[in-house]
């Protein structure tokens, strides 16, 4: 199947530039931007940007497997081909997943920086795909380890349980398990995967109720994320995580972050010690609006200075 999404426009593009206002043209629209969050690393099976600009997706519809190749026309439009059971599925639900549903008007600078990272950035939307299995399974696996090892171990898992992704799909590129698989998967796999016990277990209690966590990607995001919370070992990192994907939520900020309270702290106030409460307080302002917030600050790049060295990734395979 074969669309074309052509987006709404917003407050920045209609003040100026080349892009016109309501009535007078279209809006920009960055699909790697939009679509960036849903990726877990650059050597993601479920995920692929071509040398030309596309974005292919592989993904798991309530209809089966499917496969999503999505392409920018003069920065204003989308085109897209869907493969697989799963087409029609994905055919229906691209204008959410390219931002359809988001409303970037209503979010309005308070600072000096954001404002100029609004400015740069007048493609972003916030994406909605509807799905909540498959962003809380890769968010559950970063919970307390660092990025490398999270995404190495999606990678594994989804290549050894998944299956190729239909259709003309890059080489190399597959669909995560389904929800049977994953919670049938064995103890020493996930160890292999370098998946801990704790989270292997979270994964495999919440793949046990996947009907019931799929119901969130159409609850408001606060019953969203209390749905998810129901499940022992996700908490409100891991829920804000997935919904902001899943249900596409302006304003659900991620709490119990290592690092955004402290690069938040300093984009705003120059506080590197910035702690949660402090993170919540400096972005009131943007009430209704504080996850694109946060994620404007972080596209700024405006991050503390280093005082000590990353974290070195562990290798559980070993013990």
């Amino acid at each position: 199947m074969a669309g074309r999404f052509v987006p709404r426009p917003t407050r920045t593009t209609t003040r100026g530039g080349d892009m016109d206002g309501p009535g007078g043209g279209p809006a920009l629209l960055d699909l790697r931007l939009t679509l960036g969050p849903l990726r877990r690393g650059p050597y993601d099976p479920t995920f692929r940007v071509t040398g030309d600009g596309e974005i292919w997706r592989a993904t798991r519809t309530p209809e089966g497997p499917g496969t999503l190749r999505v392409r920018a026309v003069d920065g204003t439009e989308a085109e897209a081909d869907t493969y697989g059971p799963g087409a029609a599925w994905l055919d229906a639900h691209l204008p959410a997943l390219l931002g359809a549903e988001d409303d970037p008007t209503a979010f309005v600078p308070r600072h000096r920086l954001v404002l100029a990272a609004h400015r740069r950035r007048p493609g972003l939307r916030l994406t909605r795909t509807g799905l909540v299995l498959e962003s809380l399974i890769p968010t559950v696996l970063e919970q307390k380890v660092t990025t490398t090892e999270a995404y190495g171990s999606w990678r594994d898992l989804v290549r050894r349980y998944g299956e190729p992704a239909p259709g003309p799909a890059p080489e190399g590129m597959y669909v995560m398990p389904d929800a049977r698989t994953w919670a049938r998967i064995p103890s020493w796999e996930w160890h292999r995967a370098n998946v801990d016990d704790k989270r292997a277990a979270t994964i495999v209690r919440a793949a046990r109720v996947a009907p019931r966590l799929e119901e969130a990607a159409r609850m408001d995001p606060p019953a969203a994320r209390a749905r998810l919370e129901l499940i022992p070992g996700i908490g409100p990192w891991t829920s804000a995580e997935t919904v902001q994907r899943s249900n596409g939520a302006p304003d659900e900020v991620t709490t119990g972050d290592l690092h955004l309270p402290g690069i938040i702290g300093w984009a705003l106030a120059r506080d590197r010690t910035a702690d949660d409460a402090a993170m919540l307080e400096l972005l009131a302002p943007y009430a209704g609006q504080r996850h694109r917030a946060a994620r404007l600050i972080l596209l700024s790049g405006h991050t503390p200075p280093r005082r000590a060295p990353r974290f070195a990734p562990n290798d559980i395979t070993r013990i």
